[in-house]
């Protein structure tokens, strides 16, 4: 089962994670959290562990009109987000991969219509952040 939708880029990381930023906003997103692995797992687990992860961010990105709608229908979904997106690139790669969760997992969490609307709304969104960052 997959459970994201990816692309992979010839950027830079500074243009991939830039570009996902921009992406993300254009379809109303904002990132409310950035976890930055690399930087943590080195801080806690040591620099071996930061280098062999690369540079890895998670984006929480979140549209509040989404958001809303969701958890005015269904209170609990707010333990599904934001939305996760994340940026990342292996040592030594010169590709970046973006990746964003698959709304449609709510779906199968929850039997309401609502929940539904909502998770096609977010995964048309998202999947056109990812398609405008391969196209620019």
């Amino acid at each position: 089962m997959t459970y994201t939708h990816a692309i992979t880029v010839p950027l830079s990381w500074q243009d991939a994670v830039a570009r996902t930023r921009s992406a993300l906003t254009e379809q109303g997103f904002g990132v409310l959290t950035e976890i930055d692995v690399k930087e943590t797992f080195t801080r806690k687990l040591g620099r071996e562990a930061g280098n062999a992860v690369g540079d890895y961010i998670i984006l929480g990105a979140c549209n509040p009109q989404l958001a809303q709608r969701g958890i005015t229908a269904e209170p609990q979904l707010g333990a599904l987000l934001p939305c996760n997106v994340v940026v990342r690139r292996a040592p030594d790669a010169t590709k970046t991969t973006i990746e964003a969760i698959d709304p449609q997992t709510m779906v199968q969490l929850s039997p309401s219509e609502a929940t539904r609307d909502v998770a096609n709304d977010a995964d048309a969104r998202l999947q056109a952040a990812l398609k405008s960052i391969s196209t620019t």
